[in-house]
């Protein structure tokens, strides 16, 4: 679970294994997989960086491999 802010200010927590898209239109707009959406406050960068933090913390993703993606950029 990540967690993330609405427009309002209220933060709240999401499961990001469900997450399928993240769009900002200019609002970043978190699209899960039942079609469902969400308006944050966060940046599309600051959200997947969550989403990479919590998938190294349940160990769906190694944090040396992500050291080296992010050297590439």
């Amino acid at each position: 679970m990540i967690k993330v802010t609405k427009l309002n200010g209220k933060s709240f927590m999401i499961n990001s294994l469900f997450i399928e898209t993240i769009e900002a239109f200019p609002d970043t707009t978190i699209t899960l997989t039942n079609g469902r959406k969400y308006v944050v406050r966060e940046s599309e960068k600051d959200v997947a960086i969550l989403i990479k933090e919590y998938y190294q913390s349940i160990g769906l993703m190694g944090g040396r491999l992500l050291e080296e993606r992010d050297h590439e950029e």
